[in-house]
């Protein structure tokens, strides 16, 4: 009789995407556009995205950058928050630049018809546009193809939102 061993990280990609994939079919509980997941295994919405992040960090000092509640926006139902008031004043200005792909999703996720949270440090920056994703290996499965992987996700995304 052989067994297959299953990491305790496949186990947790295993039951997130059970997890997403039942949110995402409840009628009820539609995915919203912006990414509210909180971290863990079975992630609980917040309000807040990338988990209280600074999204233009991501692009000026090329690191995650944990935001504070004094420098906040509200953005497509999320509120966004930000290291300084410079970074607010420019994501304000320009939103759409420094938002994360796909709602900020994990990116490798949605190439593969789920949406589900992720971790903040584990990111890309490629052709000046954001990518999370879940955790560090499923980030190594996204650098092995992100330009197929950005096909898929980009034809998948607002389907995935709708379901």
């Amino acid at each position: 009789m052989s067994h297959s061993v299953v990491s305790r990280t496949q186990r947790r990609w295993l039951l997130a995407l059970a997890a997403a994939g039942l949110l995402a079919s409840a009628p009820a509980l539609a995915a919203p556009p912006i990414n509210t997941l909180g971290g863990g295994v079975i992630s609980r919405r917040s309000d807040t995205a990338i988990l209280g992040y600074d999204t233009v960090a991501y692009f000026t000092v090329g690191k995650p950058v944990k935001g504070q509640d004094r420098f906040a926006t509200e953005w497509k139902g999320a509120k966004w928050k930000f290291a300084s008031q410079s970074n607010l004043d420019l994501f304000k200005s320009d939103p759409e630049k420094y938002a994360p792909q796909y709602g900020g999703y994990c990116a490798y996720g949605v190439a593969q018809d789920n949406l589900v949270s992720i971790e903040p440090d584990k990111f890309s920056v490629r052709e000046g546009k954001l990518y999370l994703n879940y955790n560090a290996e499923v980030q190594a499965l996204w650098l092995k193809d992100p330009a197929g992987f950005i096909r898929q996700a980009d034809a998948k995304f607002t389907a995935l939102l709708k379901k």
